[in-house]
């Protein structure tokens, strides 16, 4: 049994060529260090690889049987060495990504078409999930990266943290009377409130911030989008809670309008997530490095 991959290689190059100097010139060795490593082999079989003739060396009929071997697995080799550097150079490959739908939409957007403009040859791949969810696509290793709100406590991930979003509550032309209106929370649960049906992170901390002030926060309609929040915020059908960056148009246009509370409701941060310890591709690096 031989493991010395370069006797392979020698013999490979010296079967190629037909010529023990032509093996070495492209091999960067000596002649004799050829033929050495030629012997070693045919000693290792017992058999011999090649006869001399008047042009150099040719295969005998038991090295033609090892060249129709070898000559496959180092196209092999070689096609893995030009994938290597096809990866390390960004023209090919794959990033996997997760998030919830309005981050990819309202955030993660103009990041991913600038990474697709300079990088077109890497395959993008989108899961949508909520934050539980995408850690476990991440644990599972479905995905390279995820982006997420914070906090996020877990001793197997490594959070980075990125932009800073500001939640607050809005409602349409039809709630119009609370406009420039300071609302206390209890006042505001008067009114029908919409909020993201999903266990997301910022529903969790909404609702926590009410308990901290004694009360129970209950919606009167639930949904399953921030899409869906904004649309029916603008149809009076409540008063929502949505991310102020995702809601920009809306506000400036006047079909929505922020509830002022006297209450300051505390920002949260999106972070970009990764396994601890756990080597990221060269495309997930080029795309956290271009989003920080």
């Amino acid at each position: 049994m031989i493991n010395n991959y370069e006797l392979y290689k020698v013999f490979y190059w010296a079967a190629k060529t037909g010529s023990l100097t032509q093996a070495a010139k492209a091999l960067y060795i000596t002649q004799p260090s050829v033929s050495h490593a030629i012997k070693q082999l045919e000693d290792s079989f017992g058999l011999a690889l090649f006869y001399r003739n008047s042009k150099g060396v040719a295969l005998t009929q038991e090295g033609a049987i090892l060249y129709s071997y070898i000559e496959q697995s180092q196209n092999f080799i070689s096609r893995a060495e030009e994938k290597m550097a096809a990866l390390k150079n960004l023209d090919s490959g794959e990033l996997r990504i997760g998030g919830s739908d309005s981050l990819f939409k309202h955030y993660l957007l103009p990041y991913l078409e600038e990474f697709h403009q300079r990088h077109p040859g890497i395959k993008l791949h989108l899961n949508h999930g909520t934050t539980p969810e995408i850690i476990s696509f991440l644990k599972e290793g479905r995905i390279d990266l995820g982006v997420v709100r914070m906090p996020i406590v877990d001793s197997q991930l490594e959070v980075r943290e990125s932009i800073q979003l500001k939640d607050c509550f809005v409602a349409g032309p039809r709630y119009e009377q609370l406009k420039g209106e300071t609302l206390s929370l209890e006042m505001l649960l008067e009114f029908p409130v919409i909020l993201f049906s999903r266990n997301s992170r910022a529903r969790m901390a909404i609702t926590e911030l009410f308990q901290s002030y004694g009360y129970k926060l209950k919606p009167e309609i639930e949904v399953g989008s921030v899409e869906l929040l904004i649309e029916f915020a603008r149809k009076g059908l409540g008063i929502s809670y949505v991310t102020k960056e995702f809601i920009s148009k809306e506000l400036e246009e006047g079909s929505l309008f922020e509830i002022q509370l006297d209450v300051k409701l505390p920002p949260t941060h999106v972070g970009i997530m990764t396994m601890r310890n756990m080597p990221l591709s060269i495309s997930a690096r080029r795309f956290i490095e271009l989003v920080q």
